[in-house]
């Protein structure tokens, strides 16, 4: 069958976006969907599949604006931008919340789900039509006309909460750095993070050495300086950014932003009829109760925490037999790097000069490639946001399906963390052709320097691994209907599938050579080294286990357990899951919870457990491949043709079934992560 592509709709031209126009260009589409929509519902009286190709066109264009315009402000923040941006959030969500509560258009889905015009839907598009009628209960149509006014001010509020803990933790992140004078403060930090320190001092115009609270930055000192005292310094100013505490106590602050935030969110979750905000997240999730997920995330504790107390004892008396009195939470990265050089000789820096960022992303499209008949291509003149973003094209079978963008270095202006976001999604035009999708991806990974190109720790080829699974999610879908498309209308708690699976490969013995090359002799990974990688592999894994399951709890509780009648702090909310879960004492001054941005300024709000129930789903899934070759092609086409190119057109849950055969179980979770032996 031949597909009918089209790029009619162009790709943004980043050069043209003037923050002082965004303001004024969003009320003018805003105003223009309004008028569209009111003229569609007056003339409306049988609706049907034009209905929602209407609906979802608008969508798209609004969607088209706002997304570069968003991705911006991730990646090349300034205060012009920020004004811009905070100025606009508080109308698109005052947008969604009036289309969420206008009955008319309430009653036009409504009425086309119970017509015969709904059984001549697609599949995805009767999803999208049932998804909608969800979205609209959650969106408070069926509530009082004072009610609907809270609801709506409650929605704007929480995007400005939203939008400023985001800020605090950017500004906090960038206002604080150590300038260091004499190298030998450094001891023990690899000569390629000095170096980097060095230029980070440069580009200040300042003496000596810089080292900022970046992670590319952060981490490199915790692991590997000597120097305990700067450590500990480093370690407090990265715990405390915006927060009460810390070199910059009060500046950024996000406790009151914070308490605020989870006090409309319970009450949003009031005026919808549920108990808890834990509630109102998981109706859009493949969870279906709080109790439901803590059990899982206990049930998971119980099986680790025996592990982890064996990881920690373990580092502790390694850590005493080098003469450290008390082992401190800033003293734990760095005599871990310590242990795991003594049992497998082998650190991160030590696989950096294997892993360059070129080889890397050649090698994770050779893979792709091999599992789901991909070919990419770079096209060099697109308009961007900096010199370093790449541009690509994905083909299959000679056809360009998808495009991204590929921006994968840390600099000023730039939110941490790595992420993808969607551009723009594969749609059915009303011409009859296809629009095909663009991602975005983002890293934050150590820049090339003036003497080697950007080196690579094996964590962090696994992060963008872990980016290009969703990207893969969101550019091979076939699914037409853009609500239900890639990984639109994906329960959260399955969009990290793709993901956490794409990942595997970045262990399996054949596919190393396709991803590594000493920058300067082009050599693979030694054959030694990789045996020691991989016996290193589930190093302290009990220790990180237990660490994302504090933070899944704490999540959970703060949202499930909150209580107008009788507070309790979120951190004494966080101290009583520490109880539980933590196997050595964090300090009471670290504030932790004041840059979970996850939870209080993205997606994740009583929804942080979704990373361990996607791995259970992917570790599942790879077992597959374990077991059928990990380059076995009808293995990879069916994963592609039953999880990744099928979006949120059926429920996840299905759609495991159609690729297992089965349901879901955590063995193999607990297998990858040496909580449980194999039993070959």
């Amino acid at each position: 069958m031949t597909i009918s592509i089209s790029d009619t709709s162009p790709l943004p031209v980043f050069s043209n976006i003037k923050p002082e126009e965004i303001e004024s260009k969003l009320d003018q589409k805003l105003a223009e969907n309004r008028q569209r929509i009111s003229e569609l519902l007056q003339v409306i009286q049988q609706p049907d599949a034009s209905f929602l190709n209407a609906m979802e066109q608008w969508d798209d264009e609004l969607d088209q604006l706002w997304s570069p315009i968003s991705h911006l402000h991730g990646v090349k923040n300034s205060s012009e931008l920020r004004e811009a941006y905070s100025a606009c959030l508080p109308k698109l969500t005052e947008y969604a919340t009036e289309m969420g509560q206008n009955k008319h258009l309430y009653n036009a889905y409504q009425t086309l789900a119970e017509s015969d015009a709904y059984l001549e839907l697609s599949v995805a598009q009767r999803k999208a039509v049932d998804n909608a009628l969800r979205d609209f209960q959650l969106s408070g149509i069926a509530l009082e006309d004072d009610q609907q006014r809270r609801f709506g001010d409650i929605k704007k509020r929480l995007a400005e909460l939203s939008t400023q803990f985001s800020n605090n933790v950017l500004d906090a992140t960038h206002g604080w750095h150590k300038q260091v004078d004499h190298v030998e403060d450094l001891a023990g930090i690899p000569d390629s993070a000095v170096a980097s320190y060095r230029q980070a001092a440069k580009a200040k115009s300042q003496q000596g050495y810089v080292i900022s609270l970046d992670i590319p930055s952060y981490l490199p000192l915790m692991q590997y300086c000597d120097n305990a005292s700067l450590r500990r310094e480093m370690y407090t100013a990265y715990t405390t950014r915006a927060s009460d505490q810390g070199p910059n106590a009060g500046q950024w602050d996000n406790s009151v932003l914070m308490d605020e935030i989870l006090s409309l969110r319970h009450e949003l979750s009031l005026l919808l009829g549920f108990e808890n905000y834990a509630q109102r997240s998981l109706a859009t999730k493949m969870s279906e109760t709080p109790e439901q997920v803590e059990l899982f995330l206990l049930d998971l504790a119980e099986k680790s925490l025996p592990v982890a107390r064996q990881d920690f004892v373990e580092l502790q008396t390694f850590a005493s037999e080098k003469g450290l009195a008390q082992l401190e939470a800033w003293d734990v990265p760095y005599y871990s790097e310590k242990l795991r050089l003594k049992k497998y000789a082998l650190s991160q820096e030590e696989l950096r000069p294997y892993f360059p960022a070129d080889k890397v992303i050649d090698g994770m499209f050779t893979i792709a490639g091999k599992l789901f008949n991909l070919k990419f291509s770079p096209l060099n003149s697109i308009d961007s946001w900096h010199p370093d973003v790449k541009f690509f094209q994905v083909l299959r079978d000679g056809n360009v399906i998808a495009k991204f963008y590929l921006d994968i270095f840390a600099r000023e202006q730039k939110r941490g963390g790595a992420w993808m976001a969607d551009c723009r999604v594969r749609r059915k035009l009303s011409s009859g052709e296809i629009q095909l999708p663009v991602a975005f991806l983002t890293c934050n990974f150590t820049p090339p320097s003036a003497t080697a190109p950007s080196l690579l720790t094996h964590n962090e080829v696994t992060t963008l691994f872990h980016e290009f699974g969703h990207g893969l999610h969101h550019m091979l879908t076939e699914i037409d209907c853009a609500a239900v498309s890639g990984i639109n209308g994906v329960p959260w708690d399955a969009v990290e599938l793709p993901s956490q699976f794409l990942e595997n490969w970045c262990w399996e013995k054949e596919a190393i050579p396709l991803i590594s090359g000493h920058y300067q002799t082009g050599e693979v990974l030694p054959d030694d080294m990789l045996e020691k990688m991989l016996a290193a592999r589930n190093f302290q894994a009990g220790l990180i286990m237990v660490r994302q399951l504090e933070f899944a709890l704490f999540d959970m509780k703060i949202h499930g357990e909150y209580s107008v009648d009788h507070p309790r702090s979120i951190q004494t909310v966080l101290d009583e899951v520490r109880g539980k879960l933590a196997v050595y004492s964090i300090p009471d001054f670290n504030r932790f919870q004041h840059s979970f941005g996850h939870i209080f300024a993205g997606g994740y709000a009583a929804g942080y457990y979704s990373y361990k129930w996607a791995e259970v789903l992917s570790a599942d899934a790879f077992s597959k491949f374990e077991a059928d070759g990990i380059f076995n092609r009808s293995t990879g086409e069916k994963f592609l043709t039953e999880i990744l190119q099928q979006g949120g057109s059926q429920e996840p849950s299905v759609l495991f079934r159609n690729f297992m055969g089965r349901d879901p179980n955590v063995d193999a979770l607990l297998r990858h992560n040496g909580i449980v032996r194999s039993k070959n």
